[in-house]
């Protein structure tokens, strides 16, 4: 095995991941209530969902993880993840 192969595959399990990250981010949040997101404090529902999917999108169309904009999105989905994510689930009822 050479350098360049261990590259390569350290590049395509980076690429998975971002890939896992903001496909499980996105679904999440299509599946909360619309009137979760202002109970909450955070937003609306549409622009959550519309930014998440375009970084979704983003990341299938351009398969490069360390390019600015795949970045940024990725930080979206994080911030999503951390901030937004519990917050919701703390106004939504348990089904």
């Amino acid at each position: 095995m050479t350098v360049f192969a261990l590259e390569g595959y350290a590049y395509l399990v980076v690429l998975l991941v971002m890939l896992a990250i903001k496909g499980f981010a996105f679904i999440n949040s299509v599946l909360y209530p619309t009137q979760a997101y202002p109970a909450a404090s955070r937003g609306t529902k549409a622009a959550w969902t519309i930014g998440l999917g375009l970084g979704l999108a983003a990341q299938i169309l351009i398969a490069t993880p360390l390019n600015l904009i795949n970045l940024a999105f990725t930080i979206a989905a994080f911030v999503y993840l951390a901030d937004i994510r519990p917050a919701l689930a703390e106004v939504t009822p348990r089904r």
